[in-house]
């Protein structure tokens, strides 16, 4: 489970059970403070992330000699002020740099990633079920003695 805490203006600090803690923010046009990516960012971030460490471990066990690698993620969204806005398709570009490298190993590569271990594609492909509930706790207040 991933905890969200609030902490303060609309900045969230993000607490995944490795204990890497990250913070959130909303776009400065809707009143964020930039002191991190927004929740949309790292959405795709996490898709370029996810793909790209197995791409390159499978690549690195092919003897393939990387030497600079990136993802670029591109979306497409309804235009803003249509609610919600999301994601209608989204390419998944592969930049690899190196000595002799082999088409068909990256190649092979991207396509295990993409169909069969990338977690986080996986799930936006099975778009899954989800749900929404809440909880009101009261605020504890402190008595002076």
């Amino acid at each position: 489970m991933v905890t969200v805490n609030w902490v303060g203006d609309l900045t969230f600090e993000a607490d995944p059970p490795s204990g890497n803690k990250f913070l959130m923010d909303s776009h400065g046009d809707f009143g964020g403070k930039n002191r991190g990516p927004t929740p949309v960012e790292t959405l795709l971030s996490s898709i370029a992330a996810c793909s790209a460490i197995d791409v390159l471990t499978i690549l690195q066990k092919k003897q393939q000699k990387v030497t600079d690698y990136r993802i670029e993620v591109e979306g497409e969204r309804p235009p803003p002020g249509e609610y919600p806005r999301p994601f209608t398709s989204l390419v998944i570009r592969h930049v690899v740099t190196g000595e002799n490298i082999d088409p068909r190993a990256v190649e092979r590569a991207v396509e295990l990633s993409d169909q069969k271990y990338c977690s986080v594609i996986a799930t936006l492909r099975a778009a899954p079920k989800v749900t929404s509930e809440y909880r009101i706790e009261e605020s504890q207040t402190v008595s002076a003695l």
